[in-house]
């Protein structure tokens, strides 16, 4: 309440007192806003109009700075116009178009003139391929040996360091060696192959001849067994363009080597069916063996096959040019039909004509140990 009351007090007109302080009069001020507020024709405030009479007038003459203000010059919005078409705004940095006819001009140009002169563009240098350096370009000689299957790199590095490996002759004991296909490279007596030794066993159709090319274009063995695998592959022996069956594929030289050389007696089986009857005669005369313009040959086994005197099974050793059909002819027979059935104890089972396939590991074993 206190508050409210000092708020009051500020509202109400001051006092003021006499000089005894016993009674106070109102003050002028009071006693004037009293009236007013009492009084109905209050004086409000008008408020001032524009062209109000009670304006002062003052006197103003043309010419006068003070009063005479600068007139604006007309807009023309058709010159504002004109200058945008005109101007039209440029690209900072913006690069120039090339002329493609302009440059293929001068290139063909510079190309004459230097053809004129004899001076050709510079030619590319010739990028070979990874395989194809790893084919035909030199080789560490570690992994050499570990690519011909006799041990890892590590193996053949303590086999170097140990004198045990020699390079066209010569011992090799320096690590880091390297070697190019054509070098000899020794492991006792073993001539070692620089890539894995891969066997392959074909089954031989008719009409492919068993060359690794040929000039006439003739049809060939390696075109049956192309992408069979990244080796380079070569046959083993020769079968006739007329002679189906077992025809084995190797890179291991060696291996060839044994299974071609007659001392080695590697066993052959042949199926053969004649355009007639083999009387027992020759049946007899074949079997005690039949000379030939290269010398005699006896063959291993010789039976009849079916209980037909038109088929035979022979079994040989000899590794000589067409010596099945040699026999014979020369006992006026003619061979209609010349399958090889059995070659190194390697048989063509499970592969259709035409096909080709792997040998496993118990053929290879079996190889190796002729």
């Amino acid at each position: 309440m206190n508050q409210y009351k000092k708020k009051e007090e500020k509202v109400r007109p001051k006092r003021s007192f006499n000089k005894d302080g016993e009674s106070y009069e109102k003050s002028e001020k009071a006693e004037n806003f009293t009236k007013k507020k009492n009084s109905s024709d209050i004086d409000k405030p008008k408020r001032r109009k524009y062209n109000s009479p009670d304006r002062e007038k003052t006197d103003r003459k043309k010419g006068d700075a003070k009063y005479d203000k600068p007139k604006r010059k007309p807009i023309s919005f058709e010159k504002d116009k004109k200058d945008k078409i005109s101007k039209k705004p440029e690209k900072a940095n913006t690069p120039k178009r090339r002329d493609i006819t302009k440059e293929s001009e001068i290139l063909t140009e510079i190309v004459e003139r230097r053809i004129s002169e004899g001076r050709q563009a510079p030619r590319k240098q010739k990028v070979l391929s990874l395989e194809y350096e790893e084919q035909y370009g030199p080789i560490r000689l570690n992994k050499y040996i570990a690519n011909a299957g006799i041990c890892s790199r590590r193996d053949a590095d303590i086999l170097i360091e140990t004198g045990a490996i020699m390079v066209n002759g010569v011992i090799v004991t320096e690590l880091g060696t390297k070697v190019m296909p054509t070098d000899e490279v020794r492991y006792g007596d073993k001539i070692l192959q620089r890539e894995k030794p891969v066997y392959l066993l074909l089954n031989k159709p008719k009409d492919y001849i068993t060359t690794m090319d040929d000039e006439r274009d003739r049809k060939h063995v390696l075109q049956l067994i192309k992408g069979a695998c990244k080796e380079r592959i070569y046959p083993v022996g020769r079968l006739d363009k007329n002679t189906t069956g077992v025809l084995l594929f190797t890179n291991d030289g060696e291996m060839a080597k044994k299974l071609t050389h007659p001392k080695h007696n590697i066993r052959k089986i042949y199926h053969v069916v004649l355009n007639k009857n083999l009387s027992l005669k020759d049946f007899n005369a074949i079997r005690e063996g039949i000379e030939l313009d290269d010398g005699v040959l006896i063959p291993d086994e010789l039976e009849y096959i079916d209980n037909s005197k038109k088929e035979i099974g022979i079994t040989i050793h000899s590794g000589k040019n067409r010596i099945v059909r040699r026999i014979f002819e020369s006992l006026n027979y003619e061979i209609v039909k010349l399958d090889r059935v059995v070659f190194a104890n390697l048989t063509k089972k499970d592969t259709p004509r035409g096909e080709w396939r792997f040998l496993t590991k118990a053929e290879i074993n079996i190889l190796k140990m002729l």
